[in-house]
């Protein structure tokens, strides 16, 4: 028998709503019900095709007090899922003052993304957010906070760019490195022009390779932030995206300067359950989904190395 992280159901023969993780996003209808993996109902109400493989899904709580009510903490996650196929872990990726909605940004890549990339607006899908833990925006007041993110990996920050963005002056600074394959496989491109029009951001965009009409810069992500060379001083990293990614942007934050203290990343994928019980996120001794999924880089030194 696996144990939770909290340590009290060793030897029992079965898991039960009682040793469910207590910190663990549960939805109200798990609670009432004393079924921790039953979601709550919502409506499908905007898709947005962010590329070719990534849709973007904005869903409605059909219970108005649980939508009045709902909030997270950004780079919280969520499970989105379809009724007779399956859920999946998603990072939450509306900004956390919005009360209309909550929004998953989706990659197609297996059967239960594929069920959702074929929902359309107006049909129901489970949830079962906010779980895990997000990142301690309010321990950086007063920061600069450098962004670096590839691919669908924008979709993991993208909560904490709008919360930083909306509270901006209570930041010294917000800059962002941001990598695509390719032009067309950028997600948020709405984002992008209006980051591009404000002057209290510096966005920094790349490509893997050059083509025909690109203006910004080429190159990896690793190797365009050695010739950006940030400064470390007052500065918080945060990465993510493609796990090979993330791995050399931490060697060069490394290289940069950087302290294991001011490096963070997210480790959502990992996730199954997200609420502590299955224990098939383990990393060592700790729990993606309870006490994660965002890490810093002196938390990762300690755990076996996953990434």
């Amino acid at each position: 028998m696996t144990e939770t992280a909290s340590g009290d159901v060793q030897g029992k023969s079965r898991l039960t709503f009682a040793d469910v993780v207590p910190d663990a996003g549960i939805p109200r209808a798990g609670k009432l019900s004393g079924n921790p993996y039953l979601p709550e109902v919502a409506t499908v109400v905007q898709i947005i095709q962010e590329t070719p493989a990534i849709k973007t899904f904005r869903v409605r709580f059909d219970d108005p007090e649980v939508q009045r009510n709902f909030s997270f903490r950004p780079g919280q996650v969520g499970q989105l899922g379809v009724f007779g196929v399956g859920e999946a872990t998603f990072a939450i990726t509306s900004r956390p003052s919005e009360k209309e909605f909550i929004q998953f940004s989706v990659m197609r890549a297996g059967e239960v993304t594929k069920a959702i990339h074929n929902l359309s607006e107006g049909d129901k899908v489970g949830v079962r957010a906010p779980m895990g833990r997000g990142f301690p925006v309010e321990e950086w007041k007063g920061k600069k906070i450098l962004y670096v993110m590839g691919g669908i990996g924008s979709a993991a920050l993208k909560a904490t760019i709008e919360y930083t963005l909306e509270h901006r002056a209570d930041y010294a600074g917000i800059s962002i490195l941001y990598g695509a394959t390719a032009p067309q496989n950028f997600t948020y491109q709405y984002d992008i022009v209006e980051w591009q029009k404000r002057d209290d951001i510096d966005l920094r965009l790349t490509i893997d390779r050059e083509c025909d009409g690109w203006q910004c810069d080429v190159g990896l992500v690793p190797a365009v932030l050695e010739r950006m060379a940030p400064s470390p001083e007052n500065t918080i990293a945060i990465t993510c995206g493609p796990p090979i990614m993330i791995k050399f942007a931490l060697l060069s934050f490394k290289k940069l300067g950087f302290t294991p203290e001011q490096t963070y990343t997210t480790l959502e994928k990992r996730m199954k359950c997200g609420i502590g019980i299955c224990g098939r996120c383990n990393v060592g001794p700790k729990y993606v989904c309870v006490d994660g999924p965002v890490f810093s880089l002196a938390e990762l030194n300690e755990l076996p190395d996953e990434l």
